[in-house]
């Protein structure tokens, strides 16, 4: 037990410096292009798609992993976690990748549609930022094997995570009619 709390320090230490470290480096980086650098790169135009189908797989991954800890099966269940995190990682770095190499794209709806998408985009953004210290609290807690713990706060992580990733296809569906490329 004293290496579990030993090791939950560690995590809850990386925790807080990943929670802040990466809206901030994300937010940096969205204002960094490349060719302001010197650096003649194409846009990468082809990115949002796959981003916005790896946001898809997120959710069907979480919810599968849900499914797969009501049925019993533990292992199932992190192995699916544990590729949810995975994806939620290369979504993260090709959204910033695509920000960094093109120019943000306007929504071009207007009337009671700009409303909604904006709606979605910024709870979007803001759960997107709000989740990250939650879902690795989450995620330490199971993989130290502190089950009641894990599912007192996986009972709002799953929810507010799966959201995040559902409204990432919606967003994307919505804003790709305007995209220039």
């Amino acid at each position: 037990m004293e290496y579990n709390q030993t090791l939950e320090k560690k995590y809850n230490f990386w925790i807080k410096v990943l929670s802040i470290a990466i809206p901030l480096v994300v937010a940096i980086l969205f204002g960094v292009k490349l060719k302001d650098f010197g650096i003649d790169v194409e846009p990468l135009s082809f990115l949002p798609p796959i981003y916005a189908t790896i946001n898809g797989i997120t959710a069907l991954l979480l919810i599968s992993a849900v499914i797969a800890v009501k049925n019993g099966n533990r292992k199932l269940h992190e192995m699916l976690m544990k590729t949810a995190v995975v994806c939620s990682c290369l979504f993260l770095a090709m959204y910033v990748a695509y920000h960094m190499t093109a120019d943000s794209t306007k929504f071009g709806g207007e009337g009671m549609i700009a409303y909604v998408y904006y709606f979605i985009l910024i709870t979007h953004i803001v759960l997107s930022v709000i989740i990250i210290p939650i879902v690795l609290v989450t995620y330490v807690r199971g993989i130290l094997g502190k089950y009641e713990l894990h599912k007192k706060i996986a009972r709002y992580a799953y929810p507010l995570w799966l959201y995040v990733a559902v409204t990432g296809v919606v967003v994307y569906c919505m804003i790709s009619p305007y995209y220039n490329h």
